[in-house]
């Protein structure tokens, strides 16, 4: 207790982060019995029907059931493989720029989509790419050649959604490996720039090992999200005509819940996500760890 009063300020800051996560994170968990029910709003949570795992029986053999696991990894692992390194390799060219004033304006500059909402962001795509009077389709017609249909294509709706990902969001990520980066000792560099190193095995051999750790926990908090997606950004780039490559669990769950009412069901797609998620974090942990890394925990 003695600890705590002499600490006091501390958990008073403190304090805000815990509320939300209570009010927000941990009591809404309660809500999960929702998806052992046939909910009705009107009976409430004690008065609905009892029916165990129906709904995930129901979930697991629906016929879009693979297609809809197919989309979503798909577009897990070109988020992975493509975006996920975007913000590191950013943030290794930053710290090799010397001028401190070019470095803050390259930043502001790549830091600001970051402001924008994805209606703003599918909004300014939708501008650049329609066939009809779209810039880049402009360009093609005025070098001679057909227009293109990005947005409605199924072939271009990935590379799409993975091109905004980066966009938006590749800039803002660069600033914890900056930060980690701001933490590496000059003499690393300088006892390699004894030794001959050049600039890239610098680069190699000191500060890519500087911010590893970094890059190990950002990978594992990021494989969380094997099996979510953003909602809002892949709902407003869907339509009829790509619905075979962008339909994944989160749209199926607003259509399923929100739509059509099916609050009980969608609930136990979206406890299935979360499952999936935990274990996937629990098993990258466990293989960080057993190669020399702290993990998240």
């Amino acid at each position: 207790m003695g600890r705590i009063v002499q600490q006091k300020w501390f958990y008073l800051m403190l304090a805000p982060g815990l509320v939300f996560f209570l009010l927000f994170k941990y009591v809404p968990m309660w809500g999960v019995v929702i998806s052992f029910q046939e909910y009705q709003p009107a009976l409430g949570v004690t008065g609905s029907e009892w029916v165990g795992f129906k709904h995930f029986r129901r979930l697991f053999t629906d016929p879009d059931f693979w297609l809809l696991f197919k989309n979503t990894i798909t577009l897990f692992i070109w988020n992975l493989a493509f975006v996920f390194p975007v913000p590191i390799v950013l943030a290794l060219m930053l710290n090799e720029v010397g001028r401190m004033m070019y470095k803050r304006i390259v930043q502001t500059i790549i830091y600001i989509p970051h402001f924008f909402s994805w209606v703003i962001v599918v909004s300014l795509t939708y501008i650049m790419l329609t066939t009809e009077g779209g810039v880049i389709n402009e360009l093609v017609g005025r070098l001679g050649g057909a227009p293109i249909n990005f947005l409605l294509s199924e072939d271009w709706f990935r590379p799409l959604y993975v091109l905004q990902i980066i966009w938006r969001d590749a800039g803002w990520g660069t600033i914890i490996y900056l930060a980690a980066l701001a933490g590496t000792d000059p003499q690393l560099y300088e006892a390699a720039r004894i030794d001959g190193a050049s600039r890239w095995r610098q680069l190699w051999h000191v500060t890519l090992p500087s911010i590893r750790s970094t890059i190990v926990i950002l990978l594992i908090l990021k494989v969380s999200d094997i099996l979510e997606l953003s909602f809002d950004h892949i709902f407003l780039m869907q339509n009829s005509m790509n619905r075979s490559v962008s339909e994944v669990f989160d749209t199926y769950v607003y259509t399923t819940g929100i739509q059509q009412g099916q609050f009980s069901y969608s609930i136990a797609v979206g406890l299935f996500k979360a499952f999936v998620g935990l274990a996937v974090v629990m098993a990258a942990n466990a293989i960080a760890k057993r190669f020399g890394e702290e993990g998240i925990y």
